[in-house]
């Protein structure tokens, strides 16, 4: 199934493909504050795509600096991530995805915190 989803303002937009969509919440120190519930699936480029907004992405990167977590600079939000371990490979904010009410799905919990 093809899913469409984009930050508040809009100016950042995507899509990509899952035909079996779960969910997952990381207990890290970023991912607590943001409180995001993140696709368990990582998405390649054959199923990811940025629509708009590439010039708006900014990218903030902490502690070990896998994670290139990136958000839109008109509105803040946090719409997807890859890491330097799988560039180019997004893991998504279901949030952020229309007609998905994130917080109704089954959520695995991640023990990002204590990860080595």
């Amino acid at each position: 199934m093809k899913y469409k989803g984009q930050c508040h303002c809009g100016d950042i937009q995507f899509e990509f493909e899952d035909s079996n969509l779960e969910a997952l919440q990381c207990n890290c120190s970023i991912c607590i504050r943001k409180n995001a519930i993140m696709s368990k699936s990582t998405y390649s480029p054959e199923q990811f795509s940025l629509l708009s907004g590439k010039q708006n992405l900014s990218t903030y990167r902490w502690g070990d600096k896998d994670v290139n977590h990136y958000f839109c600079r008109s509105c803040g939000i946090y719409p997807f991530h890859d890491t330097t371990y799988e560039p180019g490979t997004f893991r998504v904010n279901l949030g952020c995805v229309e007609n998905i009410d994130s917080r109704s799905l089954t959520t695995l919990q991640f023990d990002g915190k204590n990860a080595l």
